[in-house]
């Protein structure tokens, strides 16, 4: 093989797409949006290597290294090459490459990172560079009624009412646990500092795909320490997204139920205890009558004692392949 190395042009796309064919993976299907021209807004650079077959230059791998405004620590990188071209170099050649574009990002990150399928040749070529999995992610399908539904108070009406709410997506309240929530289960990968008007753009506005907030409040009586004027809200202590409504299956007999996305939360400074009871007790409502998905990642500690006897005991299941989220070591 006559390999050349080039930048990326417009057109590459469909030109790799007839070499490459589908995606082999989830993760290559996200990435392969990435692929673009280089360029410094935001700083990305790209890079395409060619086959000289008979004078004619065929583009049959690209490679892709740029900075990321939410997770700022590492730059995310992807390679991929056609089948046909693989075990010949021509991966590490771009690995390479990239690294040595990364020393010269303008914000001084080098650290490369990537998502990768366990058992795919991309998790096997990421293990031979020294990427290392720093996390795991599963979606993951929660059937119908799995939980017992909790009891509120004194199992009134108005006592669920007080501690169960829905609320608009747009609540300042809502946003700033979300954020807090997220930075602590990102606390491997910082995903930065997240304001208010950015939360809102990434998980609760109408771009984001969010309808709808469930959350949960402890007793009126803990919004203030000595229990004066209890009749204030309580903390919220935990929150459930939705970002899809289940709806009847194409076809499906019976008319079998869509599974809803949902992100599903709670307040960070809760105990290990408490942030069990309080998605515990979301899931059951939320999953009473229709199945959800949720992702589940490892450093999910609370929703992970919650989700995975489920799994064990069948009343949830992976949906797909597990993601690891592959980088440079620290």
């Amino acid at each position: 093989m006559a390999i050349e190395y080039r930048e990326w042009r417009e057109g590459d796309d469909l030109a790799l797409l007839e070499i490459w064919g589908g995606p082999e993976t989830v993760q290559a299907g996200q990435f392969r949006g990435t692929l673009a021209p280089s360029g410094n807004a935001p700083w990305r650079r790209c890079i395409v290597a060619e086959d000289i077959v008979d004078g004619v230059a065929i583009p049959v791998a690209a490679a892709v290294v740029h900075e990321a405004s939410l997770h700022p620590e590492r730059l995310w990188a992807y390679i991929e090459v056609a089948r046909d071209h693989r075990r010949a170099g021509v991966g590490s050649t771009l690995l390479t490459m990239l690294r040595h574009e990364a020393a010269r990002a303008p914000s001084g990150v080098s650290k490369l990172r990537c998502k990768v399928e366990p058992g795919t040749p991309g998790a096997a070529f990421a293990e031979a560079a020294g990427l290392a999995p720093i996390q795991r992610s599963r979606l993951v399908v929660v059937d119908p009624a799995p939980l017992k539904l909790p009891v509120f108070g004194d199992g009134s009406e108005s006592a669920a009412t007080d501690q169960v709410e829905d609320l608009a997506t747009g609540s300042v309240e809502l946003s700033d646990v979300v954020g807090r929530y997220y930075t602590a289960v990102h606390h491997w990968d910082s995903p930065g500092e997240l304001s208010v008007a950015m939360v809102q753009r990434l998980f609760l506005d109408d771009l984001s795909g969010a309808h709808g907030a469930i959350v949960l409040r402890a007793p009126k009586a803990s919004a203030f320490g000595h229990g004066i004027a209890a009749s204030r809200k309580g903390r919220l202590e935990g929150f459930a997204i939705s970002y899809a409504e289940g709806a009847p299956a194409p076809g499906a007999d019976g008319g079998a139920a869509v599974p809803s996305e949902v992100f599903l939360g709670h307040e960070p400074k809760l105990g290990e205890g408490e942030a069990r009871a309080a998605v515990r007790d979301l899931l059951a409502l939320i999953a009473y009558q229709h199945p959800v998905m949720l992702e589940l990642d490892d450093a999910m500690t609370a929703l992970r004692a919650v989700v995975e006897p489920l799994l064990e005991t069948g009343r949830a299941h992976v949906q797909g392949s597990e993601t690891l989220v592959v980088s440079d070591p620290a």
